[in-house]
């Protein structure tokens, strides 16, 4: 009985040391775990760092496009109005010649 109580010890103890063993190489698993999951969550923080800059670009873009878009609509409210001051120009010096004509003729009519 002393000799089966002995191996049923060192049985035990083989056991516990095969536990230990194996609870050790589950930790060192779940610490590999968790060191790839910081990873991860490192580079999701970076992207959504990167995402939140690439919107904020998007978004001042966008801004300057409408900016872009206002002047170039003054441009071409200028362009119209200098349209439309050459044509009264135009035509105004088209009068102005009629006077000149009709003044020229009735200077002309006059003996001096």
């Amino acid at each position: 009985m002393y000799l089966s109580m002995t191996d049923g010890v060192t049985s035990f103890q083989t056991d516990t040391k095969g536990s230990v063993e194996a609870i050790q190489k589950m930790t060192e698993i779940v610490g590999k775990i968790n060191d790839i999951s910081a990873t991860i969550a490192g580079a999701v923080e970076e992207q959504t760092a990167t995402t939140s800059e690439i919107s904020r670009s998007v978004g001042d873009a966008a801004k300057g496009t409408g900016q872009i878009v206002e002047n170039m609509t003054g441009v071409a409210e200028a362009a119209q109005n200098t349209s439309q001051g050459a044509g009264e120009t135009q035509k105004s010096s088209s009068q102005l010649g009629e006077l000149a004509a009709a003044l020229k003729e009735l200077v002309s009519s006059f003996k001096y």
